[in-house]
């Protein structure tokens, strides 16, 4: 069963939800965190929802604001911001009476659920896809010093996901994520944790995901796909990537 709401973050901005739940209905959900100029309809959002589904799991996904069906102007959203969103997403679910939360992201949504990851004691596990852990340092090495340079002076960005118009984004975007890079907060995740990334990803650096899996003390993988891009964009890349994570999540919420 399918129903779509919305809820309000700590400052009033209106979030855009979905929350699926199999039949006979479920304690046990999985928040999933979509990435950056995406969507809660993203392809990876989808499977794992019909995956877990079969597993007797809900999921609830939402848009981050300026993204999908939220409110507010894309051009001001900051992580900072989508870990507030984030937070009180999973304290819907916690008050909607689901004992056992997942948390997944993808790419930024994998920043976001690490900072909350970080600040929380009652997930269950986390899963992150191709997470970035410092999203400054990849917009660095993705628009080089013009590029940077050229944001600061028009606050816009490139389509990092391909398109060609430039995408309206402040400046300050870049300066709050200075302040949250996810190592150190990391070290204080006290769920079972996952990392997928592809060797092939084009976006996050490898380091990135090698490093945060260092810096976790809990029970953790690191799956490194060979040949995987960042989007898993071939067949079986994106068939492996949803099922390993599917997997994760399912062993550690039917395990209670």
């Amino acid at each position: 069963m399918e129903k779509r709401f919305s809820f309000l973050d700590p400052h009033g901005h209106r979030v855009a939800a979905i929350l699926t739940t199999p039949n006979g209905g479920t304690d046990k959900v999985s928040i999933l965190c979509h990435g950056f100029l995406s969507s809660k309809t993203s392809s990876t959002n989808n499977a794992l929802t019909r995956m877990l589904a079969g597993q007797g799991i809900a999921s609830f996904c939402f848009d981050f604001f300026g993204q999908g069906e939220s409110e507010g102007p894309f051009d001001q959203i900051t992580v900072s911001l989508a870990v507030e969103q984030a937070q009180r997403a999973v304290d819907l679910m916690r008050d909607r009476g689901y004992r056992h939360i997942g948390l997944m992201g993808s790419s930024f949504g994998g920043l976001v659920s690490i900072l909350t990851a970080s600040q929380r004691t009652d997930l269950t596990c986390l899963a992150l896809k191709c997470p970035v852990v410092d999203f400054a340092e990849e917009l660095r090495l993705e628009f080089g010093d013009e590029g940077m340079a050229q944001w600061k002076a028009t606050d816009t960005i490139p389509n990092i996901m391909g398109g060609l118009d430039q995408i309206p984004l402040h400046y300050t975007f870049y300066e709050d994520a200075l302040r949250q890079i996810a190592y150190v907060p990391a070290r204080s995740i006290t769920a079972p944790t996952i990392i997928v990334q592809g060797n092939q990803d084009e976006h996050v650096p490898l380091h990135q995901s090698q490093q945060l899996y260092e810096a976790l003390q809990v029970k953790k993988h690191l799956e490194m796909m060979p040949g995987a891009d960042h989007q898993f964009t071939k067949g079986p890349d994106f068939l492996r990537m949803t099922q390993t994570i599917a997997q994760w999540l399912t062993e550690h919420l039917t395990a209670e």
